[in-house]
């Protein structure tokens, strides 16, 4: 089995995790959005216009969540930043280790989400958000790491635009078309997964979550091992 799985051209493994992590961030976001006071703890790009919309005193928006989302998502992707500093082109034991800690800080959560009940109290809401904010940045950080065209694992403005200019009615070159749509379809389908998830239980969809990110480490791990170490550039 790790023989057949080494046989596979890293770009194209990396390219599946990471649609698959995409897929995860689509739950993530729901969660957040449906179940933890309408924050995004994978887009950023949602917190930042939730925020901007609160300080001048939109109705019902939370102001303290998408900071504290914020933050935490920018501590996350600075702290696996310095993890990758030195680490080897490719997938490594530190995308691996980074991988790893995101699946289980997910997986303690769930658990403080049970505890919690169904409605969590708007402090362990805001911790948990800050939380999963944190580790979205530490899986934002390595996704961008391994440098997967078009497939940033939490957002997906950037690969619409280059779906939509690239394509007949725009410039028509068509390159990467297959997987922009493929990270589009996947994050709409881990939202209304999400969504659905919520509506049993709050904590149901971060469980999946965990088990995506946890499945991507370990084949991605598997991979790793029986991969021929990439050459360093030359200094």
């Amino acid at each position: 089995m790790l023989n057949r799985l080494s046989a596979v051209p890293a770009d194209r493994l990396n390219l599946v995790l990471m649609l698959l992590l995409t897929f995860g961030t689509g739950i993530v976001d729901a969660v957040g959005y449906l179940g933890l006071d309408r924050v995004f703890t994978g887009n950023m790009t949602g917190n930042v216009v939730i925020l901007g919309m609160a300080l001048v005193g939109a109705d019902g928006l939370p102001v303290v969540g998408p900071l504290l989302a914020l933050l935490g998502f920018m501590a996350g992707a600075a702290a696996g930043g310095r993890v990758l500093k030195r680490a080897r082109p490719g997938w490594s034991t530190a995308t691996t280790l980074l991988f790893g800690v995101v699946g289980l800080i997910m997986l303690a959560l769930v658990g403080v989400l049970l505890v919690a009940e169904q409605d969590p109290p708007h402090a362990v809401a805001l911790a948990v958000t800050t939380l999963v904010g944190g580790v979205m940045g530490v899986q934002a950080a390595t996704a961008r790491f391994l440098a997967v065209k078009d497939v940033t694992t939490v957002v997906v403005t950037s690969t619409l635009t280059g779906l939509a200019a690239d394509s007949v009615l725009g410039s028509g070159r068509g390159g990467g078309s297959g997987r922009r749509a493929a990270a589009v379809a996947l994050i709409l389908a881990g939202a209304g997964v999400g969504a659905a998830l919520v509506a049993w239980h709050v904590a149901a969809g971060l469980l999946l979550a965990a088990v995506v990110v946890l499945t991507v480490t370990s084949v991605g791990a598997a991979h790793g091992r029986g991969a021929p170490v990439p050459a360093r550039a030359p200094v």
